[in-house]
């Protein structure tokens, strides 16, 4: 399935890339490698993850404080966003 991006998920990979980049050289490879793996698990399998609020389902990012949260709609999966787990959970999309 055709995977979009919302502006939140754009900007929330962004940030965090950066902030990981910052941290240690070349970590935001290994972050962005670990992202990608799911998402294409969430393409191969869109309904592996369980509904988590609302509509959005919830799949972890490994090694990563991260979850991505996104939704199937027709013939496109939407990442809604890139959350990281520490922040204040009423930011949820």
């Amino acid at each position: 399935m055709r995977v979009r991006y919302t502006e939140r998920a754009k900007d929330d990979l962004q940030i965090a890339s950066q902030w990981y980049e910052s941290q240690q050289r070349g970590l935001v490879f290994e972050f962005l490698n670990c992202v990608e793996s799911v998402i294409k698990t969430i393409q191969d399998m869109p309904k592996l993850y369980a509904k988590h609020h609302v509509n959005f389902r919830r799949a972890l990012v490994r090694r990563f404080p991260f979850s991505i949260f996104y939704t199937i709609e027709k013939e496109q999966i939407v990442l809604h966003a890139i959350f990281d787990n520490r922040q204040d959970p009423a930011r949820l999309p």
